[in-house]
């Protein structure tokens, strides 16, 4: 299985194994995410449920395949590098915080004018 969908399985293995449903019914984790017992999970483990469907729907998607899966972890913000220091999106020199020195008008042109 590819990474991008190991955090989240981990994650919804986890819930099912501290929720009712395993704990005090006994029923087995797959029992419990198919219906009528998956009305008996929390929130939490239902929310991964989706999240771990779309995870995998998306692993097949074809405008997703060559980009993959966003990470779970980190958010829109700090990975687009929409604040200050963030990523460059081309490979040249940065435009933005690089000395210019000043010119009186007299230096000479370097295409020979």
């Amino acid at each position: 299985m590819p990474s991008s969908c190991k955090d989240i399985r981990a994650a919804l293995a986890a819930c099912l194994q501290n929720s009712d449903c395993v704990l005090i019914n006994r029923n087995l984790p797959a029992d419990c995410l198919r219906p009528p017992l998956v009305e008996t999970l929390p929130t939490q483990c239902q929310q991964l449920k989706r999240g771990y469907g779309e995870c995998k729907r998306a692993m097949v998607d074809m405008r997703k395949r060559f980009r993959g899966n966003q990470p779970i972890a980190v958010s829109q913000e700090l990975e687009g590098g929409a604040g200050p220091g963030g990523k460059q999106l081309y490979g040249g020199r940065p435009a933005v915080g690089t000395v210019v020195r000043a010119t009186d008008g007299r230096e000479e042109r370097k295409d020979g004018g």
